[in-house]
């Protein structure tokens, strides 16, 4: 027998060079949504944008990403 199991997101960003992990507020967001409600806490997600799924450690990893403070 078949089984389906739904994995849990969690998000990635970087910010002044350390990287957190961000739990997911609510499944049922989008991932800009949930992106938006980190944003009041991180403001540098207000320019940033979702890269991903990528499955690791049976999770769906997103990254947020930006370019804000870098040069070249």
């Amino acid at each position: 027998m078949l089984q389906t199991t739904l994995l849990p997101r969690v998000f990635l960003m970087k910010d002044k060079g350390n990287e957190f992990t961000l739990t997911d507020p609510d499944p049922k967001w989008s991932v800009e949504a949930v992106m938006h409600f980190y944003a009041n806490t991180y403001p540098t997600l207000t320019t940033a944008k979702a890269v991903g799924p990528e499955i690791t450690n049976d999770t769906l990893q997103y990254r947020f990403e930006t370019t804000m403070g870098t040069k070249g």
